[in-house]
């Protein structure tokens, strides 16, 4: 499953300055907001992240001091593809309300403002889920609180290419 992740978003930089650690920018935009809990229709009033942290946490993966939501993160029109993730768990039975789903994690860097904040891209695998499926342009990280971030923000993602693959479309 990996080995234990860092607790602390604000720590010193877990190897994310290898030099084969590629950067991507993309656009910060609404999601569904069942994450965090904010969408008014959500089963989840305290958000998905909320609930799903402990299982995280028994399973290896500390999200202690990271925001309880999702930064929803457009890199359209490229797409992104978890190809061999720090972290891949099976089976997490979070809720009561659906079946278990399978979710997984590789580290990244968002950078923001001349800042670089420690985070995490974060996939429930949508062949688990019952809904809000994302599409496949967009990332979503789960980060620390980052000041002045909102809607509409345009953002760098800094990530591991041999975790992740992220396709742009060839130029006409």
């Amino acid at each position: 499953m990996g080995k234990p992740a860092e607790a602390n978003p604000a720590a010193p930089v877990f190897s994310m300055t290898h030099r084969h650690w590629k950067t991507v920018n993309g656009l910060l935009e609404r999601g569904h907001q069942v994450a965090s809990g904010a969408a008014s229709d959500s089963p989840y009033p305290g958000g998905t992240i909320e609930l799903q942290t402990p299982f995280f946490q028994a399973l290896g993966l500390d999200l202690t001091g990271y925001f309880k939501g999702t930064l929803n993160i457009s890199l359209s029109p490229s797409t992104v593809q978890l190809t061999n993730p720090e972290f891949t768990f099976r089976g997490v039975q979070w809720t009561d309300r659906h079946p278990p789903e399978d979710f997984s994690f590789s580290r990244c860097r968002v950078l923001f403002h001349n800042a670089a904040y420690n985070s995490w891209i974060y996939y429930p695998h949508p062949e688990t889920k019952r809904r809000n499926f994302q599409h496949p342009s967009t990332l979503e990280i789960i980060a620390p609180p980052i000041p002045e971030l909102g809607y509409g923000c345009r953002v760098a993602v800094e990530y591991n290419p041999l975790e992740i693959a992220v396709d742009s479309p060839a130029s006409p």
